[in-house]
């Protein structure tokens, strides 16, 4: 008796991609989730720093799909970074996934996951900006020109054939200028610019992305005008002003967001000046989550949309979403016959 696995390389995953509704994928993952059709674990994390003093680490999620017709989806994420990555010319983050089959427990496709779970990032961001962005906007700002940026453009031409103007700022110029030159090549229906500060390329348009490495805030309150859209991607870029004097605030899972140390909104949670329970929060005047982006999917919840103030999108990241694209991934593959298969024994 043999065992085999599929094996998919970044190509194959980015052919199959390319096939694949992943904002629809990402809705129904998200709609799952607000009805408690998942299963998150706790995830595996592990820091250390590099022989050049960076902060590096590994991260291990599972995630478990109840799709509601047919098998669940199961499934893990090995996601690796060191922020000394792009300085040598590597991507910051890179890893492997593996979907599972349902019965026997046994791997059915190892994948590439760098671009896989960029992709992700990026779709949950599309879905949010469908639902939760100003109507009608033609620009968008990006603070971090790394891979995740390049994630979202490449979405956002698909999604937003509208906007057009995309304007990019980086603490290093010179990746601002290379994404700029990747832009023209792949997407030369987009117009984009750099600016020298964070600020002004935020003053730029109504929807702005963080897809940044900083674990030190700077985007304060006052630097977002009334009608903004926030995808804060990252971790610590916006200050403690902001998500308190949003309009609204919306997560992917509260719990997720409220136990992770390294996130600005975590600790807000955890030292009560932002409440996740509308009652408790309402009794005590505190700036209380919207819930998340499920919920408004479902109509659990209202969407906020920004108006008279600004509107944020604080994802965790699940690993529910990997998963779900993964297996979209994999059927897609067997479908076309991609992939490489490897005999395990």
């Amino acid at each position: 008796m043999t065992e085999n696995l599929l094996f998919l390389d970044r190509n194959a995953v980015l052919a199959c991609l390319a096939e694949a509704d992943l904002c629809a994928v990402v809705t129904r993952v998200l709609e799952r989730h607000a009805r408690k059709c998942v299963t998150l674990p706790p995830e595996c994390y592990l820091p250390w720093t590099n022989s050049e003093g960076a902060y590096c680490r590994a991260l291990a999620m599972l995630g478990v799909i109840d799709s509601g017709k047919g098998p669940p989806l199961i499934g893990v994420k090995l996601i690796n970074a060191a922020v000394s990555n792009p300085a040598h010319d590597r991507e910051r983050a890179a890893g492997l996934s593996m979907v599972f089959d349902p019965e026997t427990a046994r791997p059915r496709a190892l994948a590439e996951s760098g671009w896989l779970s960029a992709i992700r990032t990026a779709a949950y961001t599309m879905v949010g900006l469908r639902h939760l962005g100003p109507r009608g906007f033609h620009a968008v700002s990006i603070v971090g020109c790394g891979t995740l940026a390049r994630a979202r453009i490449d979405l956002l031409s698909r999604e937003f054939p509208q906007a057009v103007d995309i304007h990019l700022y980086d603490s290093v110029p010179t990746r601002a200028r290379a994404l700029v030159d990747w832009i023209q090549r792949h997407h030369p229906q987009l117009a984009a610019r750099t600016y020298g500060s964070a600020r002004t390329a935020v003053d730029a348009a109504s929807v702005v992305v963080t897809t940044t490495t900083t674990s030190s805030g700077y985007l304060s309150a006052d630097w977002l005008a009334p009608g903004t859209f926030v995808a804060h991607v990252s971790l610590a870029d916006l200050l403690s002003d902001a998500f308190e004097t949003a309009q609204g605030l919306h997560v992917d899972d509260v719990e997720l967001v409220t136990d992770n140390h390294r996130r600005i909104l975590g600790r807000l949670i955890r030292e009560g000046r932002i409440s996740a329970d509308q009652d408790v929060g309402t009794a005590m005047s505190r700036r209380v989550l919207n819930g998340t982006l499920g919920q408004v999917l479902t109509g659990m919840r209202p969407a906020i949309r920004p108006s008279w103030g600004r509107v944020i999108s604080n994802p965790f990241g699940m690993s529910v979403l990997d998963v779900a694209l993964l297996s979209a991934v994999h059927q897609i593959a067997i479908g076309r016959g991609i992939g490489q298969v490897l005999t395990l024994y």
